[in-house]
């Protein structure tokens, strides 16, 4: 797999859009949104790009736009998501599009956090339609179909009444209610076999039955996988190794999807 910085220097000019999830962005993950802010500023630089899609889980235990948008300008200044609203914002500014997708930690976000640096809030599956290929991106938890017990509860998340009693109760619940779902999830996770977190393969067939790629993220196992003549590209998560930052993140170079490294620090 090629580091994304020889894509940048080599070819910036053919590279059409870019493709990441699983950042896990929050208040105790500075190096990871300073490494984020690092990509966004390399992505002014490419000549003709003309869209960024942040596949799910861009932030981690979002608890509502509220809790950013309600603040005043000061208090937006200093905290811990400016700096990437800010880049965002320049990047929409160079008429990149930004198009947000919700993951199984973001579910909570709404268009009101997207019109903060004029992007644009996405459903899955979402089709990218070019002259050579047929696109579909999902976040990746709706083909993880074996594990029974996080269908359940992705169905109870992802029902519009949910979000919408969510987003009424007072923050201090909701930080409550997110704790709570972290402590089960990691208590889960530690329980479950591997496999039954990893996509089933009857799930990814009917997602492919209408598209020649398929880009996903939520596994954390980045890699392509290829299905007959289709293509199953899966985007890495972001990690801190504590001296490097990785991810596997998508680009789009003319018409051909790319899984590229990226590294900072």
């Amino acid at each position: 797999m090629l580091n994304a910085d020889y894509f940048f220097t080599t070819r910036p000019s053919d590279i059409q859009a870019v493709f990441v999830s699983d950042l896990h962005l929050s208040p105790m993950t500075p190096r990871l949104t300073k490494a984020f802010v690092h990509l966004l500023e390399d992505l002014k630089n490419l000549p003709n790009l003309n869209s960024l899609y942040l596949l799910g889980d861009w932030l981690d235990a979002w608890l509502g736009d509220d809790t950013y948008t309600r603040l005043s300008d000061d208090q937006k200044a200093i905290h811990w998501l400016y700096p990437v609203i800010t880049a965002l914002n320049a990047l929409a500014n160079n008429h990149i599009q930004i198009l947000v997708m919700r993951g199984n930690r973001d579910f909570m976000i709404r268009q009101t956090l997207c019109d903060t640096f004029k992007g644009v809030l996405i459903q899955e599956p979402y089709p990218i339609n070019t002259t050579k290929h047929r696109i579909r991106l999902e976040h990746g938890d709706a083909l993880c179909t074996d594990d029974t017990s996080y269908q359940r509860y992705r169905a109870i998340i992802n029902h519009p009444m949910t979000r919408m009693v969510l987003n009424q109760l007072p923050l201090a619940l909701r930080k409550k209610l997110a704790n709570n779902i972290q402590n089960h999830s990691h208590h889960q996770k530690s329980h479950k076999p591997p496999k039954i977190m990893n996509v089933n393969p009857s799930a990814v067939d009917a997602a492919m039955i209408d598209c020649d790629i398929l880009l996903h993220g939520h596994t954390h196992r980045p890699n392509v996988h290829h299905h007959g003549r289709k293509i199953r590209i899966v985007l890495g998560d972001w990690r801190d190794d504590g001296r490097h930052i990785h991810a596997e993140i998508g680009l789009m170079i003319g018409e051909d999807l790319q899984l590229a490294q990226f590294k900072h620090g």
